[in-house]
């Protein structure tokens, strides 16, 4: 664009805004709310280092268990029913006691 397009796209945008200041922004950034500290952990399932919350990190340390890893065991015990046991394996099981 020329700078007699970009000139008067300014002098618009102050008619209809007098605060703007240009493409740049606004003198001051707006202030971000509802972020929460970070920090990062390492799955103890799969060892992938991922951004947790730090009231997470202190909760479960060493123990930390990704969302990716805890949906995978949630959905492997709902669709695998625990296994029946056949005569065989309770008459050992029997035996054992």
């Amino acid at each position: 664009m020329s700078r007699r397009k970009d000139r008067e796209r300014l002098l618009a945008q102050k008619r209809v805004n007098p605060n703007y200041v240009g493409f740049r922004g606004y003198d001051r950034e707006p202030a971000r709310t509802g972020d929460t500290p970070m920090t990062s952990l390492v799955c103890s399932v799969c060892g992938r280092k991922r951004n947790v919350p730090v009231g997470v990190a202190q909760e479960q340390g060493d123990r930390f268990v990704c969302s990716s890893c805890a949906e995978e065991h949630e959905a492997s015990t709902a669709s695998d029913p625990e296994p029946a046991q056949t005569p065989e394996s309770e008459g050992a099981e029997e035996r054992e006691s």
